[in-house]
């Protein structure tokens, strides 16, 4: 993937989406982590939302933000352990054009170091859908730093070389948004 660096930051629009039954705006340390991160390295914040672990809640919420064309990248945090009701892969896998292998290989590389062999416990992972770079993070805050400061920080920098998403996702074709019960109706049609 060739994304030629640039001499200045270009922002990107970025939502973030916290997966969890039992957090709320107060206990969302992990979110508020990765947003003051991205405001800090000059991004934008272009929605921010706590949804339980739903595999259709979150899937609906994703295809809105996938098909927003002012949205370039999200980043989810929650859902990928084992645990009975961690969903994010299940829910946002399906989604995906392409997958970035390699995102979850150095994540778990990066974690590693942290937390020992207990890192093959972590399903995250990245892709690329309708021209939307997507990050799914564990939910801790410690996995947060570690995926942001060994990963996202440089792939989401237009200045980083040889190559980033940055210039991949800007290039997002420029469409209307459309209300899904405008394009397909309200009602089901017999």
């Amino acid at each position: 993937m060739s994304s030629k660096p640039t001499g200045e930051l270009v922002p990107l629009n970025i939502a973030l989406l916290t997966v969890s039954d039992t957090r709320g705006p107060e206990e969302d340390t992990s979110g508020q982590y990765l947003e003051d991160q991205l405001l800090a390295t000059g991004h934008q914040l272009a929605a921010r939302r706590i949804l339980p672990d739903d595999v259709y809640l979150v899937r609906a919420l994703m295809s809105r933000w996938i098909a927003d064309p002012a949205i370039h990248g999200i980043i989810i945090t929650g859902g990928t352990g084992f645990h009975e009701r961690d969903s994010t892969p299940e829910a946002v896998g399906p989604l995906l054009d392409k997958t970035i292998d390699g995102f979850g290989e150095e994540f778990r590389r990066l974690s590693q170091l942290d937390i020992g062999t207990s890192t093959i416990q972590s399903r995250a992972f990245g892709g690329l859908a309708n021209h939307t770079v997507i990050f799914c993070l564990p939910g801790s805050t410690g996995a947060c730093r570690t995926g942001w400061e060994g990963i996202l920080n440089t792939q989401l920098d237009s200045r980083h070389g040889p190559c980033n998403f940055a210039a991949l996702v800007q290039r997002k074709p420029d469409r209307p948004v459309h209300r899904l019960d405008e394009v397909i109706g309200d009602k089901a049609q017999a």
